[in-house]
């Protein structure tokens, strides 16, 4: 089961603006206008864009004289660095920031805009006159008509798939936006799934960048894709996966071999203390491969990276989510990440017998679980909280923290319940909520779990069995 709450097709497109040396906040308004060509009104009417102040001319000539400068250079020096001017460099953020005007994009598709930035693209040696050309196509592809008209570019199709290997991180972060917002858009997405599929340097490029590198930005954004991919096409998934057999065998070539998993992994470690959003979008990818038998068998094979990513994943839970102090509240603030969170851990347990015995499962781990659900148990009495019934993501939380439980519960050792019991996991408290949650659907769990606790606490067993007399 996937558990995911974003539509595949009903991703709001993400516009950028044009990053300067220094961090500068986010844009909440339209960038100022460029000088207008004509002194009068009237002149200034018409050659304004669509409804906008923004100047054709002014367009027109900016990206004319990019045409000049980059041909130019390619003929003086063709192999060489190109260095980009100042006062070029921020006309052409200016029309990075037009781009993210509906009007501004559908004129700049009509002047064939498209085919003049994959020639400079082409033939750029600059990695920041790239960076830009890039992010216009990108802020142009968040309109479903000018996507469309950008996305049957077959050329410039192939040049974007290449530029995710590209060295230039800024580069890398602006394609990756771009796919990502052309491939959420259901009229253009089974051809981005298509070439994506024929191009396997996809694959590999983006692994690299998740293994290998520590910009926040980059891997977030890196993350979006892939998760965006895997949740639109379980086909593309598989081939991933199936991919690094055929990668293995190479090794001995001298190849790099890159393991999907442990490049999600890597990634997600970077991200854990700097970008919880991204930590979640890693984590529900990983469960995105737990949902297929070719994802399975890998984390359950014995030098597989099942046990590195349930230590790694595990240790999040313990420590950073439902901390003992917290309030119940903090359940609406992680209740997304957690879902990814036990979901993850739930299939692994599941797949885990060749490379961990079950019951040396970590006692704060059942802790964790065990609060989760006393924290959801108090909130069904909570009067400011009674609409949480109509949460579908704290539905779902529910669902999985009792499925887990009742997994673990099976077969639990009783050396397990006397610590539970002594480092205060097992309460009364816990013991009716984790009992509330078992009765209804897991008997067979409960029966065992009690059975575990008379053993160790009668009097505390005794309680739980008044209340849930199976």
């Amino acid at each position: 089961m996937d558990y995911s709450f974003d539509g595949a097709e009903e991703v709001e497109p993400e516009r950028s603006s044009s990053p300067t040396e220094t961090q500068s906040p986010v844009m909440d308004r339209n960038p100022s206008p460029p000088p207008n060509a004509g002194d009068g009104e009237e002149d200034g009417d018409l050659d304004a864009i669509g409804d906008t102040v923004y100047s054709k001319h002014w367009l027109f000539s900016t990206l004319t004289r990019l045409i000049h400068m980059v041909t130019e250079h390619s003929e003086v020096d063709s192999e060489g660095q190109m260095q980009l001017p100042d006062d070029d460099e921020e006309d052409l953020c200016r029309v990075w920031d037009m781009a993210m005007d509906k009007d501004v994009a559908g004129f700049l598709q009509e002047f064939k805009a498209t085919d003049i930035l994959l020639g400079v693209i082409a033939k750029s040696r600059c990695p920041r006159l790239t960076e830009i050309c890039v992010g216009i196509l990108g802020n142009i592809a968040c309109f479903p008509d000018t996507c469309l008209t950008l996305s049957q570019n077959e050329d410039l199709g192939a040049v974007l798939l290449l530029l995710l290997g590209d060295t230039d991180p800024p580069t890398i972060l602006e394609t990756s936006r771009l796919l990502l917002t052309c491939v959420s858009q259901k009229d253009v997405c089974s051809l981005w799934l298509q070439r994506i599929r024929q191009q396997m340097s996809v694959r590999s490029n983006l692994l690299f960048v998740m293994c290998s590198s520590t910009n926040t930005d980059l891997l977030e954004k890196v993350g979006e894709l892939v998760d965006k991919l895997f949740d639109l096409d379980e086909e593309l998934m598989t081939s991933w996966i199936t991919a690094q057999q055929n990668e293995e065998e190479k090794e001995g070539d001298g190849e790099r071999h890159l393991e999907m998993a442990l490049c999600l992994l890597e990634a997600a470690k970077q991200l854990r203390s700097e970008s919880p959003n991204g930590l979640e979008v890693y984590l529900h990818t990983l469960q995105l491969l737990t949902t297929i038998d070719e994802g399975i068998q890998t984390f359950a094979a014995p030098d597989g990276p099942g046990k590195a990513v349930w230590e790694f994943v595990s240790d999040v839970v313990c420590e950073d989510l439902c901390q003992p102090k917290d309030l119940p509240v903090v359940l609406q603030e992680q209740k997304s990440i957690l879902v990814q969170a036990f979901a993850v851990l739930q299939a692994l347990y599941r797949c885990q017998e060749q490379w961990c015995d079950r019951s040396d499962i970590s006692i704060s781990l059942i802790g964790t679980v065990l609060r989760v659900l006393q924290y959801q148990s108090e909130g069904k009495d909570d009067a400011t909280s009674r609409d949480a019934t109509k949460d579908e993501q704290l539905q779902t939380l529910a669902e999985i923290t009792a499925e887990f439980l009742a997994d673990i519960c099976i077969q639990i050792p009783q050396d397990t319940v006397a610590d539970l019991v002594k480092e205060g996991h097992l309460t009364e408290k816990t013991a009716l909520s984790a009992a509330g949650t078992l009765v209804p659907n897991f008997k067979t769990s409960f029966q065992h779990l009690q059975a575990m606790l008379s053993q160790v606490d009668p009097q505390m067993a005794d309680v739980v069995r008044k209340q849930f007399p199976v």
